[in-house]
């Protein structure tokens, strides 16, 4: 098995963890470079979380040569370090990664037997690593569970929930693998980011004593000096570099530091853990974007995630225009130059939010909590509370995670705090986890809360300015990935309410109405633009705010002879049920158009919109219909 050939074909080979762990030991070294480069080759086509992965070979490669994956349970935290996981176990078709009808950018069930935890919201893996080995234990079931979570999903109090629970249960078949890269999106922050750093930096205690030994030899230090002096060495070190282990104070066996990309070492570390029968905490030490040149000389985030770009330079294939997010990037820091009551929170998203030119500015006004939600919204409460108008910025899928602390700490207390939700409607490749769809229906529930969704450059700027002037309650700004739309301007504005088309024509069998919210007023202008030019009377506005709905769009509805609402969200309990509630009395027909109730899954944002039906065919084609009613009656 040492020919050319064979040494080619190891990746094609290994499509199972057998045949995986019949390879000899001087092959899994050609293993780990062929899969590195063909990452590299099909995530640069793709985009994709290239740098996790690239940080992960080797460790996954132990993993399935220790364990017996799917009898023994690998769970991994958010997926992002998955794509080595689905080659080893028979995926190696990435041709379509993250596209209709490819593979998941996360591990899918649908897709293997060996996946298990679908969700890419980061911490919740030790809870599932819990309750899976709880029933192994119950049933005598003998096979071992194995959680993989990254240092960064560790600052999330749902990992330490979980800790505390398996570290109390002393004879379960328990591995957590703690894949510590120093980073989670970012480098990570907090006390534990410091423990585990003084941890990683461990290992080069003994070198460092060794080193001073000879040191203070070669150059002839008499003795009593020499060894006061190499004592002396040896307890700063040692108070430096050998912080208490955390772990075991919490009761669970430790092993590490592991060098992650020696498979010898990781095996050796995990077999050693299996022998342990008991819960295990195997700390293994990765570089992440390793083996890439580009990916290892970028400082921000390591090609975190990328999407499609050139595998020699690293460059972006087509550089995205200047987006949403830039835009709040830039207004925020306005703002913040002349009001310092403004303080920016971040849950270890401090650049793909927008707040990175505000930390620069301003370094002590932006707060990184970690992957810890909750955290942000409830401490901004406190900041609230001293004065402060906190501003949190987080991925709108990921504000589910904080609905309580939104709803307690925040309404309740009627506290001014603004919450920026980047990457709000449909995301696209990323799926059905990431996907932000539910934001405007959970915020609904909220007494005093009001909830924008700004349709361009300019409506963006103006509503955050809005958003920070209430002091008294939550505000929330909610826009979509990606680049930014032609500009919107209004035709007026009528209690509130952009008109931003208003075609009559006086032989129109009904007058229509279309309330188009955020990202979704270009297709609702394109749409009624086919109308008007069929002749059917029609006017579409942007309500700006959609919560609370306002008492002019609702004097405005009325006065039409049906309406269509558009949002980029879950309908279901969404803005447009709330407007066809308020004009139940009316008996004005209202067709409510948006993502329906479930769990979209990954693909193109543009085809998904119109498998929906709302996009500006989707509007065209449900105005027409309603003209037809209207008109037979």
């Amino acid at each position: 098995m040492s020919g050319a050939l064979s040494t080619r074909d190891l990746l094609s080979r290994c499509t199972t963890p057998r045949e995986l762990r019949r390879l000899e030991r001087e092959q899994l070294d050609q293993l780990a470079a062929q899969i590195r480069a063909f990452l590299i080759d099909n995530v640069s086509r793709t985009g994709g979380h290239l740098g996790p992965n690239l940080g992960v070979v080797e460790l996954t490669i132990g993993l399935h040569r220790v364990f017996r994956s799917p009898q023994d349970t690998i769970v991994f935290d958010t997926g992002h370090q998955a794509y080595v996981h689905k080659l080893l176990t028979g995926r190696q078709d990435f041709s379509s990664l993250r596209c209709p009808g490819g593979l998941s950018g996360y591990p899918s069930r649908s897709e293997s037997e060996h996946d298990v935890l679908e969700s890419s919201h980061a911490s919740a893996s030790l809870a599932w690593v819990d309750g899976i080995s709880r029933e192994k234990h119950r049933h005598g079931e003998r096979t071992w569970t194995v959680g993989v979570i990254g240092d960064g999903a560790l600052t999330g109090g749902l990992a330490w929930e979980a800790l505390n629970n398996i570290a109390a249960s002393k004879h379960r078949r328990i591995v957590i693998v703690v894949n510590d890269n120093g980073r989670s999106y970012a480098p990570t922050i907090g006390g534990l980011a410091d423990h585990l750093d003084a941890l990683r930096t461990s290992a080069g205690y003994e070198k460092a004593l060794a080193w001073g030994k000879q040191h203070l030899l070669s150059h002839g230090t008499p003795g009593r000096a020499a060894y006061d002096a190499l004592h002396g060495l040896k307890t700063g070190l040692k108070d430096a570099l050998l912080p208490q282990v955390m772990f075991e104070d919490l009761g669970l066996k430790y092993i590490g530091p592991v060098n992650g990309h020696d498979i010898a070492a990781v095996e050796t570390a995990l077999r050693r853990a299996r022998m342990l029968e008991e819960p295990v905490i195997v700390h293994v030490i990765t570089e992440k974007g390793r083996g890439y040149k580009p990916a290892e000389k970028d400082i921000a985030d390591r090609f975190h995630a990328v999407g499609p770009i050139h595998p020699e330079t690293g460059l972006p294939v087509a550089p995205e225009r200047f987006g949403w997010t830039g835009v709040f990037a830039d207004e925020i820091c306005a703002q913040a130059a002349t009001r310092t009551d403004i303080v920016g929170i971040t849950a270890a998203m401090m650049l793909p939010v927008g707040l990175g030119p505000m930390h620069e500015a301003y370094p002590g006004r932006v707060i990184d909590v970690g992957i810890a939600e909750a955290e942000a919204v409830a401490s901004a409460a406190g900041m609230a509370y001293e004065g402060a108008h906190p501003v949190v910025a987080l991925y709108a899928t990921f504000l589910n995670r904080a609905f309580d602390q939104l709803l307690m700490d925040i309404a309740l207390h009627k506290a001014g705090v603004t919450l920026v939700l980047d990457r709000a409607g449909i995301t696209g490749a990323d799926g059905a986890s990431h996907n932000g769809v539910w934001d405007i229906a959970m915020c609904s529930l909220i007494p005093g809360l009001r909830l924008a969704a700004p349709r361009d450059e300019d409506t963006l700027r103006g509503q955050l300015r809005e958003a920070l002037d209430v002091g008294d309650a939550p505000t929330v700004l909610r826009y979509r990935k990606g680049a930014l739309p032609e500009p919107m301007p209004a035709l007026r504005s009528v209690g509130g309410v952009d008109v931003l088309l208003d075609e009559a024509c006086p032989s129109s069998p009904a007058k229509v109405l279309i309330v188009g919210t955020g990202a979704c007023a270009p297709d609702a202008i394109e749409a009624g633009g086919r109308l008007a030019a069929d002749g059917i009377s029609v006017t579409v506005v942007d309500p700006r705010w959609l919560i609370p709905i306002s008492s002019g769009l609702v004097d405005m509805a009325a006065d039409y002879d049906a309406v269509i609402t558009v949002e980029d969200g879950i309908v279901h309990g969404g803005f447009g049920w709330a407007l066809r509630d308020a004009l139940a009395e009316s008996g004005i027909p209202v067709r409510c158009l948006g993502v329906p109730q479930g769990f979209p899954e990954h693909g193109e944002r543009s085809r998904m919109i119109a498998d929906f039906g709302y996009d500006a065919d989707g509007i065209e084609a449900t105005a027409r219909g309603l003209v037809s009613v209207v008109a037979a009656r």
